[in-house]
């Protein structure tokens, strides 16, 4: 049995500390408001963000960072990805060396361009920084659906000791040394899932989703491969995996706020709606700034930066995609 904290108490936190719970582990959440502690103390439930998922009695929760914090071997940093750095700084003080931290979070800061991981290596470099990201819906994860995801972490070691932590009959692990080809690929898809968000939306069909969803992954490839990721890991479960259940999903809250632009909603109304942080809003720009910074094409990501900053109709944005200057698919092929 290992003492683990789960520092962030949205619906994937939640999720998370459940299945910590289900192998075996000791297991207390932290959440920073305190009428978001009482509710779950009371309840053993997240009313508002995982509705209908009971908690045991076992598992404890705390507004006392602290707390969460001292004596743990792991420590599950799940707060949103706007938020990383401000916790992460507050946790400092108390994190010890070695303490192992896996940041479940998805997305890019887009002051420094810094992945997560690098978010909090900066400001804990005591902490043995991981990941561990894949296709994986918290209201899924929440009821025990088989799921598969992959842990990234500098040294094998720390890696199989987070898939140890974490596998079971229906939530299995694989890992990985590509921390940023994972990261990249957990981010950038929540900016593809938008698009396709928009083109349900507009009510387009399969057809559209395919294509989004294909280019999406090249667009996403092609800029994390100049960035010195791995392409193998783009076309694995944290890249193209990833990215297919968030455009197609109904749990998919960046998929939704797309749907609502898509059907004429402005971003702040799309987003007052979801109720929840839309990740690739916070990682479009981020994305937008990568690509001039290693002089990468994102036609996709353009746009969408276009329809979310600059009011652009989100049917013209798929018009200009689609009357773009002609291309050859792949320029790695050539003819005899």
């Amino acid at each position: 049995m290992a003492k683990t904290a789960v520092i962030g108490a949205g619906s994937w936190g939640i999720a998370l500390a459940k299945l910590l719970h289900a192998n075996g582990h000791e297991v207390m959440v932290w959440s920073i408001m305190e009428e978001e502690v009482a509710m779950l103390r009371e309840k053993h439930e997240h009313v508002s963000k995982l509705p209908g998922v009971k908690l045991p009695e076992e598992i404890t929760f705390t507004t006392d960072l602290k707390e969460a914090i001292t004596g743990k071997e792991f420590l599950i940093l799940a707060v949103p990805s706007v938020f990383t750095r401000s916790t992460a700084k507050n946790m400092a003080e108390f994190v010890t060396k070695g303490q192992i931290i896996v940041c479940v979070a998805k997305g890019i800061e887009e002051q420094t361009l810094m992945t997560i991981s690098e978010v909090v290596e900066q400001e804990i470099p005591c902490a043995d920084v991981a990941v561990m990201c894949g296709p994986s819906h918290a209201e899924e994860v929440g009821i025990g659906l088989p799921t598969t995801v992959v842990a990234g972490a500098k040294s094998r070691e720390t890696a199989e000791k987070i898939q140890d932590l974490f596998m079971n009959e229906v939530f299995r692990v694989y890992t990985s040394p590509d921390m940023l080809g994972m990261e990249l690929g957990g981010s950038l898809k929540n900016v593809i899932a938008l698009a396709a968000g928009m083109a349900d939306g507009l009510g387009y069909g399969d057809n559209t989703k395919a294509a989004l969803i294909t280019r999406g992954i090249s667009e996403i490839t092609g800029l994390a491969v100049q960035m010195g990721a791995k392409v193998e890991t783009l076309y694995g479960l944290t890249g193209i995996g990833d990215l297919i259940v968030t455009c197609a999903s109904r749990h998919s809250r960046n998929r939704k706020a797309g749907m609502l632009i898509g059907q004429g909603y402005t971003m702040k109304q799309a987003t007052d709606e979801v109720q929840m942080v839309v990740e690739g809003i916070y990682s479009a720009k981020a994305a937008l700034a990568l690509a001039e910074k290693y002089q990468v094409e994102l036609p996709i990501i353009e746009e969408v930066n276009r329809v979310l900053f600059e009011d652009k109709p989100a049917k013209e944005a798929v018009k200009d995609l689609m009357v773009r200057e002609k291309r050859v698919e792949n320029h790695n092929l050539t003819w005899d």
